[in-house]
């Protein structure tokens, strides 16, 4: 029989594997998509008049719901 601790160290190390392998195949994945094409970008453009990316949401200007205001 195997012992407790060996039991829970083998389920550790098949989680940290499993993670590891999610983790590579997730990254590997995204590296070959652009993040707009060309035809996105010139809707985009189109739709919001610029082309450029919206600013980052300063500390404070967070959304809230509407029952929340």
């Amino acid at each position: 029989m195997v012992s407790r601790a060996v039991l829970i160290a083998l389920l550790l190390a098949v989680g940290a594997a499993s993670s590891a392998a999610t983790v590579l195949i997730v990254n590997s994945r995204n590296t070959r998509i652009p993040a707009l094409s060309e035809d996105q970008r010139a809707t985009r453009e189109k739709f919001l008049g610029s082309d450029k990316e919206l600013p980052p949401i300063e500390e404070g200007q967070e959304v809230l719901p509407r029952w929340k205001t």
